[in-house]
């Protein structure tokens, strides 16, 4: 058993704080805020300041001012600037810690399971940052990255003139979304590639969709490289028996997580966290002081304490009001009980039946409209033991999967290969009527304020700060837009009745393995055949060698051509949908046609777009032929 799996064996397991007391939380070593209580102290003690910030603990905020009754309240300001210092006597060095921030950072690596962990005052993106400085050490050396990556891994790969090989993720046959690329795709590219420096890969997704890394963790290992993470969206996971196990939890070697994004630090507050020795610790150190700001936010930083004191002192438990909020919406809006609109393509062929007997009409007609994906996958984990699946649960499922026109797997596969967080909730409309940025839209006018939207799906984030109330009135909202647009609705269904609707949001980069695994037709050829046909089918989810440099591209190399003509051309700038901020293109890659087919999608929905010169995507920069 690794330290990781001992500690969250002891920190975190189910009941592990039920049989504590108060005092005994309080006598434990784990249960303190080093930073934070160090800051409080120093607001308290009623000393001067004759140092930087020049707001002077928030007394800035007090000062008279003409017209001070019609000038905006400090009151918030003024109090978060109280902790608001600099590195003074007592309060430590980020870039040098030896008193209470590396308290604190020794704190997080053994609630979080690491070795060593780093406090991030820039996000995860300078984390990301760091690891692809730290890795690849010289212009020109080789990572292999999973080809979906967050907008900040390309900033990395051009700072450090690195060369990518980028793997094509598997594609969640339920949703259409891409996830993390399988270990065998992994496996076969440091074979190609025995040179790479790493590999990293994103896992969960925005959508909350990831796999189990242990086996692309061996592989690394192996090849005697570390498996970096940016597990921006899992800060939480393996904190509480409903949540996938994390990343180091599996065996990667360096993991990102934004602590403020599903934890309770603040906006920017991330953590890095290594194991093993795959990795130069001093290189990284060196390279994380280059990146960020040499005057870190103490305010920040005292945030990242107290999240982590919080999940050591309330271990589970701590999840258990957000869960139980997520809880009830899917059961109300759920009135069969496999989901079968888990995706567009399967809920005609489904089996319902009803999940919740004191679910009302309404609820029932509401969850008929609205459907949310992988709540297969969460429901085998809430109810249903690995080894004992409630049969007539599997039953759907498999009834799904026999069923369906497309490659839909078994349940026990699915169910092993693809996890999802509960806490992210993705929320389509069966009918089609609604894209998904219109169902924002619409959520949004009854104060219902998503994470994000695509063309397809909208996401509901919820985490241990949710609350009953967040339920009902996400409920209310969506009764409200099915009455609103009932009609509407049933009459765009029943004119699109049969229609097959194209795969969403980053579906494009994987059209060529989708063809190619439907043209397997392994009922009729021989098994040699078969494991040919399989490794050509991995090979081409790999690609060759891309060059990333700081250097501008010189304007005389590229020209603006209307998009409808880039099929076939050499894209000269990036093209980012955001959210969730993956690239679809970037500088260099050629405009396939599937390519050119999703660029025209991503127009045609009005997408947000970063990175282009034209934002509404009417034109593109391609290189000269």
């Amino acid at each position: 058993m690794n330290n990781n799996e001992m500690s969250k064996q002891s920190f975190f397991s189910e009941n592990a704080y039920e049989s504590l007391s108060i005092d005994d939380h309080l006598q434990d070593d784990r249960v303190r805020a080093p930073l934070y209580e160090r800051l409080i102290q120093y607001a308290q003690s009623g000393n001067r300041s004759y140092h930087v910030p020049g707001h002077k603990n928030g007394a800035a905020y007090e000062l008279p001012v003409e017209n001070a009754a019609q000038a905006l309240s400090m009151d918030y300001m003024r109090e978060l600037l109280r902790l608001d210092v600099t590195e003074i006597q007592g309060t430590d060095d980020l870039h040098h810690p030896e008193g209470v921030i590396q308290e604190g950072q020794e704190l997080a690596a053994r609630c979080f399971g690491a070795e060593e962990t780093y406090w991030l005052v820039g996000g995860s993106t300078s984390g990301n940052l760091a690891l692809l400085l730290s890795v690849c050490q010289q212009p020109g050396d080789l990572i292999i990255v999973q080809r979906n990556v967050h907008k900040s891994v390309i900033h990395g790969l051009m700072l450090a003139g690195a060369q990518a090989v980028f793997l094509t993720p598997e594609i969640d046959t339920l949703s259409g979304l891409a996830v993390v690329p399988l270990a065998e795709t992994v496996r076969q590219a440091l074979v190609r590639y025995p040179q790479a420096r790493g590999v990293l890969v994103t896992s969960p997704n925005y959508y909350g969709m990831g796999s189990d890394l242990s086996t692309m963790a061996q592989y690394c290992h192996e090849h005697g490289i570390p498996l970096l993470v940016d597990e921006a969206h899992g800060a939480h996971y393996g904190h509480h028996p409903r949540f996938p196990q994390s990343a180091l939890a599996a065996g990667a070697n360096g993991v990102v997580q934004s602590t403020h994004k599903m934890l309770s630090a603040m906006t920017m507050g991330a953590m890095l966290h290594i194991q093993g020795n795959w990795m130069d610790r001093d290189v990284l150190r060196q390279r994380l002081a280059m990146i960020q700001s040499s005057s870190p936010s103490y305010p920040i930083m005292a945030s990242l304490d107290l999240s982590r004191y919080w999940l050591d002192y309330a271990g589970s438990a701590l999840f258990e009001q957000g869960l139980a909020a997520r809880d009830y919406v899917v059961d109300h809006l759920a009135s069969i009980g496999c989901y079968a609109a888990a995706s567009d393509h399967t809920h005609a062929g489904s089996k319902q039946y009803v999940a919740n007997e004191q679910v009302d009409s309404m609820d029932r007609e509401t969850g008929g409209r609205f459907a949310i994906v992988g709540e297969q996958r969460e429901e085998h984990r809430r109810y249903v033991k690995k080894d004992s699946l409630n049969a007539e649960y599997k039953d759907c499922v498999e009834e799904v999967h026999s069923e369906s026109r497309l490659d839909i797997p078994a349940y026990d596969e699915m169910a092993q290969r693809i996890e999802q967080d509960p806490f992210k909730i993705v929320l389509y409309d069966q009918t089609g009527y609604l894209s998904g940025q219109q169902l924002q839209q619409q959520l949004e006018q009854y104060g219902c304020i998503p994470e994000m939207s695509d063309e397809r799906y909208v996401v509901l984030v919820f985490s241990l700060g949710s609350q009953m109330e967040d339920a009902t009135r996400l409920l209310d909202a969506l009764r409200r837009i099915a009455d609103d647009t009932a009609i509407a609705a049933q009459e765009y269904a029943h004119a699109h009745a049969g229609n097959v609707s194209i795969s969403p949001m980053l579906s494009a980069l994987s059209i060529g393995k989708s063809v190619l695994s439907d043209a397997l037709d392994k009922s009729n050829i021989a098994a040699e055949q078969q494991d040919e046909d399989s490794n050509l089918l991995i090979a081409s989810l790999i690609s060759e060698p891309v060059p990333f440099q700081m250097k501008p591209i010189a304007q005389q190399q590229i020209e603006t051509i209307p998009l409808e003509q880039a099929a076939g051309r050499r894209c000269a700038e990036m093209v980012i949908p955001y959210p969730p901020g993956i690239p679809v293109l970037y500088a260099g890659e050629m405009i396939s046609m599937e390519l050119h087919a999703r660029l025209l999608q991503v127009r045609q929905h009005g997408i947000k777009i970063q990175g282009a010169a034209d934002v509404s995507l009417q034109s593109i920069r391609v290189y000269h032929d």
